[in-house]
């Protein structure tokens, strides 16, 4: 059996038979043991510290073998085959994002019987997602859809937006003809109004915004849902167009903006206005004047359109979005690149790539 020189010692120790091993010893208890043939044994439970330090603290001149903690991707490093390798085989990061889609065009008016819905607003979804250094993550900006065009045209429904594996649904198409109900989508839009045969209000995808309101028996047609609240429906002894749901704010871009706002169903002058678009940058349905488009880059719902000659169109949903951001210096590469805060931010308007 193996005796120590001094078996209460703190510091490096020979055994006493000469065998050329050395301990570390705290109070007497070896903590590390070296052995003859150089092989190291942590004989604790405690824990070796390793250097900590950024990307841009590793060393100069690394060599195979060194282990560090890199506090740039929260993980342990080695340098091995003349790279850095991540314990686990990648380095990731989170970044926190905001995907809207396009909004849904509103319904056109068909003169001198319905009154068109008003646009759902694309589908609104923020979060946080890991990303793998180096790796290229795909970015869709949808389109607004088509407002109606003239007297009975159709609606068109907006563009899904897409950041990596988070898509965002467009917004639904306000309805146009009589009884027509309201696109589904990202959130719904506004049904048709009409006499006696109204149309429903379209459903909004869970998780992403709200359903639209549902148009009257007098002609009004209903509001197109928004993030966060359901399009008004238009109703007899409320002969306005429908209110377009209102949208959810975000501070991703560094200050608070409200995207996804419904559109506002179309009147005519029997009513006594057309629905007002809701907060988000919804557009404002048709009455005596036009219907009033969504908002670009909020993905907003449009307004519907007036049976009333001058303003029967409906009109177009208001493009997406997409956001991503995080803490500290830029990583990624990708969109328009800006900082706030302490955050790192890049905005896409249109489709694109970010590189991790």
């Amino acid at each position: 059996m193996t005796t120590i020189i001094n078996a209460n010692s703190t510091g490096i120790v020979e055994t006493v038979d000469n065998s050329g091993i050395l301990q570390i010893q705290t109070g007497g208890t070896a903590a590390m043991t070296i052995g003859t043939d150089q092989n190291i044994t942590c004989n604790s439970t405690g824990a070796i510290t390793v250097p900590v330090g950024t990307t841009a603290q590793r060393p100069s001149s690394a060599v195979n073998g060194m282990i560090r903690y890199n506090s740039s991707y929260s993980t342990t490093e080695a340098y091995v085959a003349g790279a850095w390798t991540a314990f686990g085989g990648s380095y990731t990061y989170t970044v926190n994002y905001l995907v809207v889609a396009g909004g849904g065009g509103g319904g056109s008016g068909v003169s001198g019987a319905s009154n068109g819905g008003g646009g759902g607003a694309g589908g609104f979804q923020t979060g946080a997602l890991s990303v793998t250094v180096g790796s290229s993550n795909t970015v869709t900006i949808g389109a607004g859809g088509a407002g109606g065009s003239g007297s009975g045209g159709a609606a068109g429904v907006g563009g899904s937006s897409v950041f990596a594996s988070i898509t965002s649904i467009g917004g639904g198409n306000g309805g146009v003809t009589s009884g027509q109900a309201g696109g589904n989508g990202g959130s719904g839009a506004g049904g048709a109004g009409y006499n006696g045969a109204p149309g429903s209000g379209g459903t909004g995808t869970s998780g992403q915004g709200s359903n639209g309101g549902g148009g009257s028996g007098n002609g009004a047609g209903g509001g197109g849902g928004g993030a966060s609240a359901a399009g008004q429906a238009a109703t007899v002894s409320f002969p306005n167009g429908g209110y377009g749901g209102d949208g959810t704010a975000s501070s991703l871009s560094g200050s608070s903006v409200t995207y996804a706002g419904g559109g506002g169903g179309g009147s005519n002058t029997g009513g006594s206005a057309g629905g007002a678009g809701g907060a988000g940058g919804g557009g404002n349905g048709g009455f005596t004047s036009a219907a009033v488009a969504g908002t670009t880059n909020r993905g907003s719902g449009g307004g519907g359109g007036t049976n009333a000659a001058g303003g029967i169109s409906g009109a177009a949903g208001g493009s997406g979005i997409v956001i991503i951001s995080y803490a500290g210096a830029q990583r990624g590469t990708g969109g328009t690149v800006t900082s706030s805060g302490g955050n790192t931010i890049h905005t896409f308007t249109s489709s694109g790539t970010y590189t991790a």
